[in-house]
């Protein structure tokens, strides 16, 4: 008689676990149906069929308006505008996770906050993993962060790094960063999957367990997202995302996750020689100062988060010398700057842009891709088209559709507010806009055709500086026929 075989019980079956967000299953697949990454499925081994009984509580249970909720006060970085973004400052026990592209200057900014942060009731351990000790000193004598109580320490081994928490006892542990440190316990590489998952969990539970907040610097992947697991988001407190062109002096961080305040507040810093400074009105690094309107040019007010900025809006075009034109855009989305040179062409009636080379660019680094700047981006592109100028105190705020028809937008009142105090008194808007400023001219505009009308009637180049002598201070047009401002 034959041997029967038998089958393997299911607490014997092997069991697969995604590594990118941690989805379990019984049977191996390609594709995490979870979070539908690719090639993120791994076996971890047999799974244990047990049981929990009831253990002993560590706190009872009260009333949630018992509950003693000084605990979670903010507390003040000495940074502003990072103050801003995170809801007031570092609440005991927050875990901040700080992510951004290399060279962006995130350990610039942390060690600024690391000086300012430490005082004599509160000290500050900034533990380096891709730098040495003496590298970062350098950068501090640069910057002018230095402090009696900011500790400084060069680690990549996770059981050092808590041995600095016992010596130094901090309030604020910054880490620079997570995916350099690695746990002796765990096999594998600094920065896997694994390593950054057991390193982010034991500061996490320090972090807790001494009331000590911490700010995690992290690295990101070639598309903009955050290296390591994406676990590690959600076990963080507070998600911050720091942007910046490296050619421009603006940086922006942003709030991507926040427990303790709103995610619809930026800071805005400004990178320089002796360190990273924030800025409390960046608009002027949006705009060129001129004594004459340029043809190709128009102003906007967008929101990042719920600050207004105005920003300003370049286009060009030129005879194409190739059968297809250029198309070339700076800091503004291609698909929405076709999308305006198709309904000027249409709805606009002008045909001239379709066999010429067009180039768009915002000033200043910032990028423009929010509906409201749609308006904007047409009349610079009208204006450029027929070398004739905006008027010099106007800012446009509208989102143009495929009909002609320009849409509102939100914050219209706060957008115009901001203009009227940095000094324009003319704008373009959709309808219904609300409480206009004081001293300020708003032409409500129903589509681009309507909007088209601020385009003075060409004048010839060599007349042009002679008309212009004869207009108003301003920009404003003396023929009110010219224009519909």
């Amino acid at each position: 008689m034959a041997a029967r075989t038998s089958r393997p019980s299911a607490k014997d079956r092997p069991s697969y676990r995604c590594t990118e967000c941690g989805w379990t299953t019984a049977k191996w697949l390609g594709r995490c149906p979870e979070c539908q990454a690719w090639g993120t499925v791994e076996e971890f081994g047999t799974p244990a069929v047990r049981t929990t009984a009831p253990g002993r509580v560590t706190s009872a249970a009260l009333p949630i308006a018992q509950v003693d909720g000084r605990q979670a006060t903010a507390r003040g970085t000495g940074v502003p505008e990072l103050d801003r973004v995170l809801g007031g400052g570092l609440v005991p026990g927050a875990v901040v996770l700080l992510a951004g592209e290399p060279g962006v200057g995130k350990s610039t900014l942390l060690l600024d906050v690391a000086a300012k942060a430490a005082s004599d009731e509160h000290r500050t351990l900034y533990v380096t993993g891709e730098e040495s000790a003496s590298q970062v000193r350098m950068r501090a004598d640069r910057i002018g962060a230095l402090s009696d109580h900011l500790y400084l320490a060069a680690e990549t081994d996770l059981s050092a790094v808590l041995g600095h928490l016992d010596s130094v006892k901090p309030s604020l542990l910054i880490m620079d960063s997570v995916q350099t440190v690695a746990s002796p316990e765990i096999d594998g590489a600094p920065g896997g999957m694994a390593q950054v998952r057991e390193v982010a969990g034991a500061l996490i539970r320090a972090s807790k367990e001494r009331g000590m907040a911490t700010l995690l610097v992290g690295h990101v992947t070639k598309d903009g997202a955050i290296a390591g697991p994406r676990l590690l988001e959600h076990l963080v407190d507070v998600v911050l995302s720091f942007e910046g062109d490296r050619h421009a002096r603006l940086r922006l961080v942003r709030g991507v996750k926040n427990r303790y305040g709103a995610t619809d507040e930026v800071g805005c810093f400004e990178l320089h020689d002796e360190g990273i400074t924030g800025l409390t009105d960046p608009s002027g690094l949006f705009l060129t100062r001129r004594s004459e309107p340029v043809p190709g040019t128009c102003l906007t007010v967008t929101l990042e988060g719920r600050r207004p900025l105005v920003a300003e809006v370049q286009a060009l075009t030129v005879d194409s010398q190739i059968p297809s034109p250029r198309r070339t855009t700076s800091g503004l989305e291609t698909s929405r700057v076709s999308m305006m040179l198709a309904v000027l062409e249409q709805r606009g009636k002008i045909s001239a842009l379709g066999k010429r080379d067009i180039y768009s660019a915002t000033v200043g680094g910032v990028k423009l891709s929010e509906p409201a700047a749609d308006l904007a981006i047409a009349l610079a592109l009208a204006s450029a088209a027929s070398d004739t100028p905006l008027p010099k105190n106007l800012v446009a705020i509208g989102e143009v559709g495929l009909a002609g028809e320009v849409r509102r937008v939100t914050g219209v009142q706060r957008r115009l507010a901001e203009a009227a105090r940095l000094g324009f008194t003319h704008a373009l808007v959709p309808g219904d806009p609300g409480k206009v400023p004081s001293g300020m001219r708003v032409l409500e505009v129903a589509d681009i055709g309507e909007a088209l009308r601020v385009l003075p009637k060409r004048v010839p180049r060599e007349n042009r500086r002679s008309a212009g002598a004869a207009a108003p201070a301003g920009g404003a047009l003396s023929d009110p026929e010219e224009s519909a401002l």
